[in-house]
C-alpha cells in the first residue's frame, strides 16, 4: 500500500489520528552522549493541522542554533501541550543513562496537560507507559512531533548549560555544551571535574585521575 507523504512530517500522526488513536505525542532527548550536565527529555503534542511557523522542522542536530531558537518559540506557541524534564548528572551516575532516559520519557509524557492516545518514541520502546507507543528509527527525521520534542530538549538543555558555564568558568561549556571534546577533557584534567560532571563515565574518571595525579597525563 502506498502511503502518501504529508506536509511537515505528519504522515504517522495523521494516520494515528484517523484511526482514533490521537492525540499523538512525540518524545526525544538531548545530552545523552554528554559527560557534563543533565540529560533532557521532552514530550510534545502538536495540533493535527500543518503549522506555517514549523516549516523546516527536522532533527534538532541538523539545524543551526538560530533556527532552533526560532522553532523553539514556534513549537511552544503552537503545541497543544509540551513538557521538558532535566535529569541531573548525579541521577545518571546513580541509575545509568539508559534507565534515566527511560524514566525521563515516562515523566515527560505524564507531565503533559493533554493525555495522549499514542506516543511516538525516537528509536526505542519505553516500558511502563500507560498508553500505546511506537518506536520510530530516525523518528526526528520522519515524525513532526518527535522533531519538535528534539528541538525543545536541545534548546532548553543548551540554555541550561550556558547558565552553568557562568557557574563553572574555564571548561568551555558554552561551546561544547558538555560533550567530550578534546578541549573539554583537557580542562577537566587541568581543573578537575565539577559536581555536574558524570563521574560514572570512563573519560571523566580518567581525567579526574590525571588531575589528582593518580595516573600520568
Amino acid at each position: 500500500m502506498r502511503v502518501r507523504r504529508l506536509k511537515q512530517l505528519r504522515t504517522l500522526e495523521v494516520a494515528l489520528d484517523k484511526a482514533g488513536l490521537g492525540p499523538v505525542a512525540g518524545v526525544d532527548e538531548a545530552g545523552r552522549g554528554a559527560c557534563f550536565g543533565p540529560l533532557t527529555v521532552a514530550a510534545c503534542v502538536l495540533p493535527p493541522k500543518p503549522v506555517a511557523a514549523l516549516e523546516g522542522l527536522t532533527d534538532s542536530k541538523q539545524l543551526t542554533a538560530a533556527k532552533r531558537a526560532v522553532l523553539y518559540d514556534a513549537i511552544v506557541a503552537a503545541a497543544s501541550s509540551y513538557a521538558i524534564i532535566h535529569i541531573p548528572a548525579a541521577e545518571i551516575d546513580r541509575r545509568g543513562v539508559q534507565a534515566a532516559n527511560l524514566d525521563g520519557a515516562r515523566r515527560a509524557v505524564a507531565c503533559l496537560d493533554v493525555e495522549p492516545g499514542y506516543v511516538l518514541m525516537d528509536a526505542f520502546r519505553v516500558p511502563g507507559l500507560s498508553v500505546p507507543q511506537l518506536p520510530v528509527v530516525g523518528g526526528d527525521y520522519t515524525a513532526r512531533c518527535i522533531a519538535a520534542a528534539s528541538v525543545l530538549a536541545k534548546v532548553s538543555r543548551d540554555r541550561l548549560i550556558d547558565t552553568m558555564a557562568q557557574q563553572f568558568p574555564g571548561y568551555g561549556l558554552e561551546g561544547h555544551k558538555g560533550y567530550s571534546t578534546k578541549a573539554h577533557m583537557d580542562a577537566v584534567r587541568r581543573h578537575g571535574p565539577t559536581p555536574e560532571h558524570r563521574y560514572s563515565y570512563a573519560n571523566v574518571r580518567l581525567a579526574n585521575d590525571v588531575y589528582r595525579g593518580v595516573v600520568r597525563p
